[in-house]
């Protein structure tokens, strides 16, 4: 089978808002979501900063005793589904749940709960550790706990490929709506990894920025004085659904997800392979499966993490993939704002995405002054742009090259 589906809700969570409205007009606004670091005293770690959402209480959306249950990330993507579900206006008790799927990926998942019950076990003793801390900690109680939520029956997993999770998520729902093996799948990304043990982590590894007295310009993708990404958190979660289902019952079509493709570099455990040949094949496996020439292509929403390796070598692949075009596409990165949702970006990026084609607007990268080294594209620097957008493609990359792009379409008819 080789169905059509449609995006037909939205939810977000990032630094810049509780929800997917509020985050894009920020986003369209070039506002900067980057703080010192509110969770935890961050004062003797060499990384202070990062892409926290503000005052987020659980009980707002979730049952309080439920959200007790949960860690940080899994309280996100519920919260996340309740927006993408209430927007898509469907009702889960009128329809088969065997035919409705969940599908979220988690990039680190419950380490959060991790740390703080391992503290338990060396200074109090094994006796002390939450019998929930496993539950707690496993990434796939993510979709577990929408699926509960909803009596959804059908496929119910996640996929974790670092960075690339979320993306991977959103394609393989793809997939099995199409196969027809679900009418509706609810998908995206999730993380809440930003925690003093994964901080200190990836500033010893020099992945992330050191910008501690200037938060408003820590991330910085293409620009020539980038010094790695900015840790960030929030979640990301569209509703997918067969086209004719979503008409039959006059459902409100964003986008239609036409392309997905997958790939992996072969190459290092966190490096990219600097020729990008990786991404080159995702890209062209994306086009081929929507039927798409790199001409029909409006935007690209970057991967474009700020950091020295990978923002130019997604601009080589693009300039390999799309050829003369590369000069006509608009190209930005949502994380110059919000920060890096590691498993979480994926899925955020993709409503970016559908609200570049609802809107025919394309948000800046912010703080880039100079390009870097091998970074000559049209990055959309300083202030949004406004045209007619109707094919996007969205690109998540991962740590052991795990690479992923997904191509989006306006709907006509």
């Amino acid at each position: 089978m080789d169905r059509r589906v449609a995006v037909t809700g939205i939810g977000l969570l990032t630094a810049l808002g509780k929800n997917a409205e509020t985050s894009w007009q920020n986003i369209l606004a070039g506002k900067n979501g980057i703080r010192r670091i509110n969770a935890f005293d961050p004062s003797d770690l060499p990384v202070q900063i990062a892409g926290e959402v503000p005052d987020f209480d659980p009980a707002e959306r979730i049952d309080f005793k439920k959200a007790k249950r949960m860690d940080r990330f899994c309280q996100f993507a519920v919260w996340t589904a309740h927006e993408a579900v209430s927007d898509s206006g469907f009702d889960f008790t009128s329809e088969n749940p065997e035919r409705s799927g969940v599908l979220v990926g988690v990039g680190i998942g419950g380490i959060k709960i991790w740390e703080k019950e391992l503290e338990k076990f060396l200074t109090l003793g094994p006796k002390r550790v939450s019998p929930m801390l496993i539950p707690m900690m496993i990434p796939d109680m993510a979709s577990g706990f929408i699926s509960i939520e909803y009596g959804i029956c059908g496929p119910n997993f996640c996929t974790v490929s670092a960075c690339a999770s979320g993306a991977h998520a959103i394609g393989t729902s793809f997939g099995l709506i199409k196969q027809g093996k679900a009418d509706i799948m609810i998908t995206g990304g999730t993380e809440a990894a930003t925690t003093p043990c994964s901080v200190a982590a990836f500033a010893n590894m020099r992945a992330i920025s050191r910008r501690n007295d200037d938060p408003e310009h820590a991330s910085r993708p293409f620009d020539a004085d980038r010094d790695g990404f900015v840790m960030a958190e929030g979640s990301g979660i569209i509703v997918l659904e067969e086209l004719e289902h979503a008409r039959k019952r006059g459902a409100n079509i964003y986008a239609e997800l036409v392309g997905y493709g997958l790939s992996g570099d072969a190459f290092h455990m966190t490096a990219p392979d600097p020729q990008g040949r990786g991404p080159q094949l995702a890209m062209r496996m994306a086009l081929e499966e929507a039927g798409l020439n790199a001409e029909d292509v409006d935007y690209v929403n970057a991967h474009g993490t700020s950091t020295e390796l990978n923002d130019p070598m997604e601009t080589m692949a693009i300039h390999k993939v799309f050829g003369q075009h590369a000069e006509e596409l608009w190209i930005s990165s949502t994380k110059s704002m919000i920060g890096h949702l590691l498993g979480g970006a994926g899925g955020a990026e993709a409503v970016v995405s559908v609200l570049s084609i609802r809107d025919g607007k394309v948000h800046p990268t912010r703080n880039l002054s100079k390009p870097g080294e091998g970074c000559d594209l049209d990055y959309v620097p300083g202030q949004a742009r406004q045209k007619d957008i109707n094919v996007v493609i969205s690109n998540s990359f991962g740590f052991g090259g795990h690479n992923v792009t997904l191509a989006f379409k306006r709907f006509e008819g």
